[in-house]
């Protein structure tokens, strides 16, 4: 007769009692579990320079009913584009708006406008001109991406270049910094 290689132990064999003491066991875990909850969370958020503000949930400024600062006469301001996000680190999202007047003719020149809604405010408002109408622009491209504004836009080369047809190409970076939007080139401009 063969010996078995692992002798046989006496705990590998269930009974009642083993049942009962796994239930008290289990019961006692459950219990003590419920009387020692942890307290709500205390902990202090931090302030001052470095450290990012607490994530707010809100939706970007709608670009409806905003007076864009941009001289249309009879007729009215039309938005031709517009991207969103975050610009300014504080946790609530810009709307960007390329914005012109609806001409009955040609290509009038478009203006790029940054808005912002206050918490607790009613509409939105203008808070940066990034293009003015007056630099004879027509964006092409419009997107917000990691803080910052991007924008493609055409332009002209002098002031006897004839409005219908720019022959610049640029493009163009904003990003906050010390309070105010700073312009930089990220690719270089071209004639087209």
């Amino acid at each position: 007769m063969q010996q078995p290689a692992v002798p046989e132990l006496a705990h590998t064999h269930t009974r009642p009692i083993h049942w009962l003491a796994t239930a008290t066991a289990v019961a006692g875990v459950v219990a003590l579990s419920s009387v020692l909850q942890p307290g709500p969370a205390t902990a202090a958020q931090a302030s001052g320079p470095g450290t990012a503000p607490a994530p707010v949930t809100a939706t970007a400024p709608a670009t409806t009913g905003v007076d864009f600062p941009l001289e249309c006469g009879p007729v009215k301001a039309l938005v031709m584009k517009k991207a969103t996000g975050d610009l300014d680190g504080d946790g609530r999202p810009e709307t960007v708006a390329a914005v012109h007047c609806d001409a009955p003719m040609g290509t009038p020149p478009d203006g790029l406008y940054v808005l912002t809604q206050a918490v607790g405010a009613t509409s939105p408002r203008v808070v940066a001109t990034l293009v003015d109408p007056k630099e004879r622009r027509t964006v092409t491209a419009l997107t917000v991406g990691d803080g910052a504004v991007l924008a493609d836009y055409l332009g002209y080369s002098s002031p006897d270049v004839p409005s219908c047809c720019p022959d610049v190409e640029e493009s163009a970076k904003w990003r906050w910094h010390d309070h105010a939007f700073v312009r930089s080139t990220p690719a270089a401009t071209h004639s087209v």
